[in-house]
Formats: C-alpha cells, structure tokens, sequence
C-alpha cells in the first residue's frame, strides 16, 4: 500500500512542466517508469510551494482585474472589514439606497422639486432624510470600526517565525508561504501548515477545531517520517529545502492531496498532515510546519465568502410593504386625479365667465399635476420619523444587549457583545434547530461517580476516594488514543 502511494505521488508530480524535476534534471518517469503503468493521469498541480525560499513565491503574478495584478502567493494578513477611508461614503449610500423606502423618500424629495405641484420647499425633506441616512451610516461605521479592531489582533498575534538560522517573534501578518514556523502548546494555527515535526512520539499533533466545525474533542495529525528522522534541529530546518507541489487553494476543508520533492525522494501528502489555519494545539508541546497556503488562500478563509450586506425579515417585509403601500398611494392618486379632472371639466362649463382663467390649461392637463400633487399630499403615509426611530431602537437596544448583566458569563469571564448593531430583531426568531447530536445542546458535561478497576470499586461513598488504581498490577490495559489524551 505504502509503495502504491508513492508511485500515485510521482505520477502526480510528473505532470508539470514536462514532467521533470527541476531540482534532479530527472524525469518522474524516468525515476519509475512503472508507476505511470495501468493507472489513470490525475489533474496537474500547479500550487508550487519551497520551504525558506521567500524570493522565489514574490516573482509570480496573477491577473484579478482587467490588466491590474497581484501577487500569486498571499500574505497572511486579513480583512474582514467592508470599507476604508475612501469607499465608506460611497459604498454605505450604495447599500443604504437598497432599501426601498430610503428610494422611496427620494422620489418624494423629488416631486417636490417642481413649483408648480410642490407643497413644501424641497429641503424640508431633505433634512430628516439626511438625519436617517447619517444615523445609519454611524451604525454601519461603529460596526465596521469593531471588524477593523479585530482584524488588527488578529494580524498582530505573536508567532515564531524561522529568519535565517534561528527562530524569531513576528506578527501573523509577516508570515509567507514557504516559511516554517514554530508553534507552542496552546497556540492557534495561523495559516494551512504541512506538519514538519512535533515534540510528541513519531510528530503526531493534537488540534482542537472549535473554531472550525465547533467540535471540541481533540484530533490528531502526524508527520511524514523523513521530516520526523531529518528534521530535529534549527539547522536542519534552516538547511531544509523541501518542494512542495499541491493543488490550488480551495474551500475543500477535509480534502488535500499534493506531493513533498526532498532529497530524491518523493512522499505523498494528505489531509493527515496537514494543520488548518483557526484550529487550536492541544497536549502538544512543541510543533513545526511549513506555510502552504497563507491570509484569504487558507481554506477557512476560502469558505468565509464575501462580506455582502444583511438584511433581516423585518427589513425584508418592510421592503415588501412599502412597495404595496407604494402602489396602493398611486392608485389612490390617480383615482382623485381622474375625479378631480372631470370636476374641472364640469365647472368650466357651469360658469364660462371664468374661461379666461382656464385658456392655458385643459382639464386633462389639471388632472395630471393633480395626480402628482395628491401623490405628495398623501406621502406621509409611509412616515420617515417611524424609520428615524428605529434607527435609534436598534442602537440603543445593542447596548442593553452589551449592558446586560444576566447575559454574563462567569465561568469563562465572557460578556454578552452585540457585533452588529442592525440584526438585533433577529434574536429571538428561531425557527428550527438541526444538531447531530445532544451534546451540542448539553455541552457533554459528565460528572463522575463510580467505576470498577481490577475488582477495586472507586467513586464517591466508596471508601477508596483518595486510592488510584494500579495499572501495572492491573490485568487490564489500554491504549490512549488522540481523543483520551490528557488535558
């Protein structure tokens, strides 16, 4: 099995270029031509990585847009925030004017515009409008400033990264592809590593995933037995030279296959040997890898998407109802236009001595501004104070969200924070849940109470409280595996 593996991994590799391999001058084919024998060709990887080699990944540029490009291979900072200085303005109106009543205000501020149907100067409305769209835009900005503060501790964690012979302290954001970085019992992963080695027995690592699939019990990941052997000191991680050839990064959380070019040899890489940007090293003292895919390249990155504006249910009906609203307000108006037409039609002809009044003017001409004069004069039906309102509801409601004390939680010292200051009517309105199992529910907290060791009862009311029992004496024996290993 191991050998067909290998050989599946050189047939891998052979497809780039021409199949050579830059660093022997050999073909893959030549080095085992039956490898290649009865089996089918699997896709090229193009995703080449080489461990301490930072010049080699910035000479290679991509194409993003129209005839701009950008680096290939990405650095390891993040954003997450939606604007900056420059897009703030334009990009918050744009959103904003997705609304329906926001488009709906204007068109009013609109008609008004025209003397000759206008009922107010135009900049009467214009003022309240202008207080809803900067009560909202202020929101938009504290929950972007919150996004942008995040992004910066996060950027700015400490991580050790190899410089030259030794090991330094960095920030995430420094880290590259092809770096090899150290990482400590406790610490999060900062980008998709290739585990080269760990202070634990044959380099397995243990990682805890919460932050990726929210499970809690640990897995473990090992490293290839070469980098395990070779690879024990920080001059043979200064001197390690490894290629790495993979596929391009993608969303695929649980899937990786590519290749690891060292020394001659050629060794296949997997899911296994890989440690995902997010997770957590748990009961592991000491592990190292190489940074295979870095910032918006790795894969929880890849499945976080683009930041797009969200809208509650509230907001959505509200959406659906100013355009029935809308609606029924014209019907309304051109019903009183039409009435209002045949009036003038009728009164013209009942007193004709006021003709000289109406010679410029025809009656279907006065129900026309009519139409649109009644359209202003019943506007207030979809009242803006009612959505200046709510703009301060949904404020002052996060704060009492941030305020409240009954919300705290005192094991872990975690306060109740409400991230966004717009979606707080959507607490509450669960519809449905979905868990695979009850301990997403019950937090699989177990107390213990009792157990039996080599005919030896333990457990409270026992009388063996403080007694541990003998293994070595024990009959019974077993191995820990990942999941049992000690906190």
């Amino acid at each position: 099995m191991g050998q067909e593996f290998k050989c599946q991994g050189k047939e891998l590799i052979q497809h780039r270029g021409r199949g050579e391999d830059p660093g022997s001058g050999t073909s893959m084919a030549e080095q085992d031509p039956g490898c290649l024998h009865g089996k089918k060709q699997l896709p090229a990887f193009t995703w080449e990585v080489r461990a301490n080699d930072r010049n080699y990944h910035m000479q290679f540029k991509k194409r993003f847009a129209f005839c701009l490009s950008k680096q290939k291979y990405a650095g390891n900072a993040i954003k997450t925030a939606k604007y900056n200085v420059f897009t703030f303005l334009p990009l918050n109106l744009y959103e904003q004017f997705h609304r329906m009543a926001n488009i709906y205000f204007v068109f009013v501020i609109f008609l008004q515009t025209f003397p000759v149907i206008s009922t107010l100067p135009w900049y009467t409305l214009l003022f309240p409008l202008s207080c809803l769209l900067i009560i909202r835009g202020l929101r938009d900005l504290i929950d972007d400033i919150g996004r942008h503060q995040s992004d910066r501790n996060i950027n700015s964690r400490p991580c050790e990264i190899l410089s030259g012979k030794s090991f330094r302290w960095q920030k995430w954001r420094d880290i590259r592809v092809g770096d090899i970085v150290r990482l400590r019992k406790e610490s999060f992963v900062p980008a998709d590593m290739l585990l080269l080695c760990s202070s634990e027995p044959s380099s397995l690592c243990y990682l805890e995933t919460t932050d990726i699939d929210g499970e809690t019990n640990l897995k473990f990941r090992q490293a290839l037995l070469v980098t395990h052997q070779e690879l024990v000191r920080e001059e043979s991680m200064a001197a390690f030279d490894g290629r790495v050839t993979c596929e391009e990064p993608n969303s695929r959380m649980h899937s990786f296959m590519g290749t690891l070019a060292w020394r001659g040899g050629t060794y296949p890489l997997d899911s296994e040997r890989i440690l995902l940007r997010g997770c957590r090293l748990r009961n592991t003292d000491v592990c190292y890898g190489l940074v295979i895919y870095a910032g918006f390249d790795s894969k929880i990155m890849r499945n976080c998407g683009k930041i797009k504006q969200k809208k509650t249910k509230l907001d959505r009906m509200m959406d659906r109802l100013v355009i029935i609203i809308f609606v029924v307000l014209l019907v309304m108006s051109l019903c009183l236009a039409i009435a209002s037409g045949f009036w003038a039609k009728m009164f013209q002809e009942k007193h004709s001595y006021l003709s000289a009044f109406y010679k410029h003017t025809t009656p279907a001409q006065q129900a026309f501004f009519n139409f649109w004069g009644f359209t202003i004069l019943l506007s207030i039906i979809i009242p803006m104070s009612m959505y200046i309102m709510f703009e301060f509801i949904y404020l002052v409601n996060s704060c009492f969200i941030n305020w409240d004390l009954e919300m705290y939680y005192a094991v872990k010292d975690i306060p109740a924070k409400a991230r966004s200051t717009s979606l707080n009517d959507q607490l509450g309105q669960i519809e449905y849940i979905f868990s695979d199992k009850t301990g997403t529910l019950t937090q699989n907290m177990m107390s213990f109470k009792k157990c039996c060791v080599n005919g030896t009862v333990y457990g409270t009311g026992t009388g063996n409280e403080d007694k541990q029992p003998s293994v070595r004496n024990s009959p019974l024996s077993w191995n820990m595996g990942p999941d049992e290993a000690p906190c």
